[in-house]
């Protein structure tokens, strides 16, 4: 037993440590180092935080859209229609803007201005709606942009160290610069780690957004149809389907 354990002693002793792993070239790297993986770690966090915060914003207007075109627009009118939508949602607070601009236009002394002011009232609140969406886009667009940059920032920095390392020693050996290379080729790969998913997660949330904000402006155009019209005009998907005719019995055969 004594021998297993001088023998095991002997082994750890005999082998080599590692000196070139992430932590020892963070060690290695100093204060831009460590700098430069906490500044990419925010950006990372946060691209991932608004990646799910939009989507599940975006998902639920998508839900809500459903209600519109089931029980919405079977109601008699639109106040009471907006009673079947959530509060403080996108659909609700177009139906809110235009009900209000309705009860608004009546003092407006031309038909035409009516109309623009009913018009103007959606297209303002469409547009806060859209804005509202895009909110949190451009840290990802900055992130996906930026990010590359932070990370070759680093990478300049190991080179140099690398260099420095090599004109202290006098010739390029590998355990002279292997430390520096590592730490550049680490902050590299880490500039890119942080930047894809960002670029990715901005084009997916933007094309997500423009579906919406297409939406967005059919259900404004028929609110304002809507309006205009008393109550008359209603999309077609508030149609209701027809009813077959009942089957009329078959007429008896004449005697002979």
């Amino acid at each position: 037993m004594l021998i297993v354990d001088i023998l095991a002693a002997a082994g750890e002793a005999a082998a080599p440590q590692n000196k070139f792993g992430f932590a020892e070239a963070l060690e290695q790297g100093g204060f831009i180092a460590y700098a430069t993986v906490i500044i990419l770690g925010i950006m990372s966090f946060g691209s991932f935080y608004i990646l799910f915060t939009k989507w599940f914003e975006q998902s639920k207007i998508l839900r809500q859209f459903n209600t519109v075109r089931s029980s919405f627009w079977k109601a008699p009118t639109l106040r009471e229609g907006a009673a079947k939508l959530e509060k403080n949602s996108a659909w609700r607070q177009l139906v809110d803007d235009g009900i209000a601009a309705e009860d608004q236009h009546a003092k407006m002394t031309d038909s035409l201005e009516a109309h623009d002011w009913l018009h103007g009232s959606l297209a303002r609140s469409e547009s806060t709606i859209n804005a509202r969406l895009a909110s949190g886009l451009p840290f990802l667009a900055t992130v996906g942009a930026t990010a590359p940059f932070i990370g070759l920032f680093g990478t300049v920095v190991g080179i140099y160290r690398a260099l420095i390392a090599i004109g202290i020693a006098g010739s390029a050996s590998i355990d002279k610069v292997a430390g520096p290379v590592g730490e550049a080729l680490i902050m590299t790969a880490l500039g890119l780690l942080v930047a894809v998913p960002a670029v990715l997660a901005y084009n997916y949330l933007q094309s997500r957004n423009k579906r919406i904000s297409e939406m967005l402006t059919g259900f404004s155009n028929d609110v304002l149809a809507n309006i205009n019209s008393k109550g008359a005009v209603k999309p077609a998907m508030a149609a209701a389907p027809a009813k077959a005719a009942p089957a009329k019995p078959a007429a008896a055969p004449a005697k002979s």
